[in-house]
């Protein structure tokens, strides 16, 4: 039901956009979303033309390379496993991101993520500290997910119903 998700993916985009978090950051880090996910295409192109620095990821070997770009149609285009990267950008330090937000399949709501099993948000996100919002459909959010001691939850989840306050410490 690509019409659903388009709906209720604007809903989660009005949420974030409303954060405190989102409103303070210069530099945001998006995803390109990617078949079923929250559709970010939309959310980075606002961002730009609200004039935010927008970072997107791109795979290189087993990390994330940080990339900002300057105009979301001409700089992405269908990278590893066909989801959307910056072929050409500014590359990005991790520590001047103001806000990340995080892609997953599921979420609880302490925070904890279940990826798509490469690791690379983990390792990413093990040496940020700033804010974390994850980006997720209400039934994505489940009673309780698994968590290993690598895994880095989430600060919030933005739903198409609600922002989760994950009150996670990292």
């Amino acid at each position: 039901m690509p019409e659903v998700r388009r709906a209720r993916s604007r809903e989660i985009e009005q949420r974030l956009f409303s954060l405190p978090e989102f409103s303070k950051a210069t530099t945001v880090m998006f995803y390109a979303s990617f078949q079923s996910e929250v559709e970010t295409h939309g959310m980075i192109r606002r961002a730009l033309a609200e004039g935010k620095h927008v970072v997107l990821p791109r795979v290189k070997g087993k990390e994330l390379e940080l990339l900002e770009i300057g105009n979301f149609d001409r700089d992405v285009s269908p990278g590893a496993w066909g989801i959307p990267e910056p072929d050409q950008g500014k590359p990005a330090n991790v520590h001047d991101i103001g806000l990340i937000v995080v892609p997953g399949a599921v979420f609880d709501e302490r925070g904890n993520r279940v990826g798509y099993g490469a690791g690379f948000y983990d390792k990413l996100l093990a040496q940020y500290r700033g804010m974390t919002a994850a980006l997720a459909f209400e039934l994505q959010v489940v009673p309780q997910v698994p968590a290993a001691a690598h895994d880095v939850p989430m600060k919030k989840i933005v739903t198409e119903t609600r922002i989760i306050e994950t009150n996670s410490k990292s």
